[in-house]
């Protein structure tokens, strides 16, 4: 389901009149649906190592460099050089001097910062991207933008996930008549997402909603 489509059914649930093209999502209502659409799909996305958002990347390390520029946009879940993962570590001072610990990379600004080796070295990258949405074409973003643009979150979820928790964001009363049935819903994709395809078992994330 894409960005207009997921408006067009929260408008359905807020009894609304529905839009035939995004150009008409002009109303303040569409321009907060529009903008908590996409918070909602980013806090959802960030709350745990979903599988659907596991990445990989490599980039060459020249021999000697011991850094490369960051070539992802997202968390790091493992980085292996010749087969061996590396520990994270904080300390990036010790980076500077050459006396980190064995096995180990760390951070520092945009870079990362790894051992020095003798020859050039192939780093692979396992990550959890930040680009929670996907154009048409099948470019991965940040967020939806257009109208055929839709969330990386899967199909048989996103759409409960998504309507029903910015139904319940936008009027963000719980005396609302609709409130509760907009509640029972989202728990329940969020608890079928949590069981079907969650990373571990013993981590099910959790996703609160704020009232705005």
């Amino acid at each position: 389901m894409d960005y207009l489509q997921l408006i067009n059914k929260c408008l359905v649930e807020l009894n609304y009149k529905q839009v035939y093209a995004f150009a008409e999502l002009t109303k303040n209502d569409h321009k907060k649906i529009k903008s908590i659409l996409n918070v909602l799909n980013a806090e959802i996305c960030s709350y745990d190592r979903w599988n659907f958002l596991l990445r990989e990347a490599r980039i060459t390390l020249s021999a000697n460099a011991g850094e490369i520029a960051n070539p992802v946009n997202g968390r790091i879940a493992a980085l292996i050089i010749d087969n061996i993962k590396l520990g994270y570590t904080d300390d990036f001072e010790k980076f500077f001097i050459n006396s980190q610990p064995a096995n180990t990379y760390t951070t520092f600004n945009d870079k990362i910062l790894l051992p020095r080796f003798g020859e050039s070295k192939t780093v692979k990258i396992l990550y959890y991207t930040k680009d929670y949405a996907v154009s048409a074409e099948g470019a991965e973003k940040p967020e939806m933008e257009e109208g055929a643009d839709c969330s990386l979150i899967p199909a048989p979820f996103a759409e409960p996930l998504l309507v029903y928790g910015a139904c319940m964001r936008l009027k963000g009363n719980p005396k609302h008549v609709r409130f509760n049935y907009w509640y029972s819903m989202y728990k329940e994709a969020l608890a079928n997402m949590r069981s079907k395809i969650s990373v571990n078992a013993h981590e099910a994330p959790s996703v609160k909603l704020f009232r705005n």
